[in-house]
């Protein structure tokens, strides 16, 4: 299946909207994990195999395992979401963007040696930085677009002027050509914040169907409410609502997975009250 055509399996299937961000802080690890040199690989693998059966996908951070050396626990990871929790899609969190080799070396990491389903992408280089990823049909290409952070109005608001001749803020020109001209493949998703709920209405109306993947509620204090109203689509999809820390340090103690476990659930649980 595509990542889409999963996504939508997964969404359905276990009935979520939830996709869990997995940071690993090993600061943030329960004290019986600290000694293990495996630790990330450990506690990641323990939230993923509480929590599988509650989300619509996974999406692993790069930087939290790179900072630790830990690439190869991210290797096995991904492949321990697939072989044990088969259709539930990994996106490779990344924001990767360059042009030419690179640009066709950071696909093969993503996809090829990562084995992910779907990567974050950075697009203000332009469209041939993105076209190598774009090609991958059966992939997802989830392209940056009104970010979470408070510091995202310094650009993504900046007023431009599109080919049509019309000013639009940046973030919604970005919207509108990835929605119009370079979802050909149907393997587009957008990243826009759950801390801007008129931002996101704004992007949906913009975009149609396009999936949204929704970084910022839990410990960035999003709205669950706001984000599901002004997000999601007709069937009541359409969302990849994002949270990491609330879940994955939900409890220190032995039965850390246990509570990250309650904590999914209780999102899912509150996203689907809102559908």
């Amino acid at each position: 299946m595509t990542f889409m055509q999963s996504l939508q399996a997964a969404r359905r299937g276990n009935d979520s909207l939830v996709c869990i961000g997995l940071d690993p802080e090993p600061a943030k690890f329960p004290a019986a994990l600290r000694g293990d040199p495996d630790a990330i690989f450990a506690f990641c693998r323990a939230i993923v195999d509480a929590t599988a059966d509650l989300v619509c996908c996974f999406k692993p951070q790069i930087a939290h395992f790179a900072a630790h050396g830990a690439e190869d626990a991210l290797e096995r990871l991904i492949a321990h979401i697939h072989d044990a929790h088969p259709g539930v899609p990994v996106i490779l969190d990344a924001k990767r963007g360059d042009i030419g080799s690179t640009a066709q070396n950071y696909v093969v990491e993503a996809f090829d040696r990562y084995g992910a389903d779907a990567v974050t992408v950075n697009p203000y280089l332009g469209c041939d930085s993105v076209q190598p990823f774009l090609d991958r049909a059966d992939k997802g290409v989830i392209l940056l677009c009104r970010t979470s952070n408070p510091g995202a109005r310094d650009l993504q608001d900046l007023l431009v002027r599109g080919g049509d001749g019309i000013e639009r803020k940046l973030y919604q020109h970005v919207a509108e050509i990835v929605a119009r001209e370079w979802n050909a493949n149907g393997n587009c998703a957008l990243v826009v914040g759950a801390t801007y709920p008129e931002e996101l209405a704004d992007v949906r109306r913009r975009v149609g169907d396009l999936p949204l993947l929704v970084p910022g509620v839990g410990a960035q204090g999003g709205d669950v409410a706001a984000v599901v109203k002004n997000g999601r689509t007709a069937d009541g999809g359409g969302l990849m609502i994002s949270s990491s820390r609330a879940i994955l340090y939900a409890g220190s103690g032995e039965d850390f997975a246990a509570a990250a476990r309650a904590a999914a659930q209780d999102l899912r649980e509150t996203i689907n009250r809102y559908r």
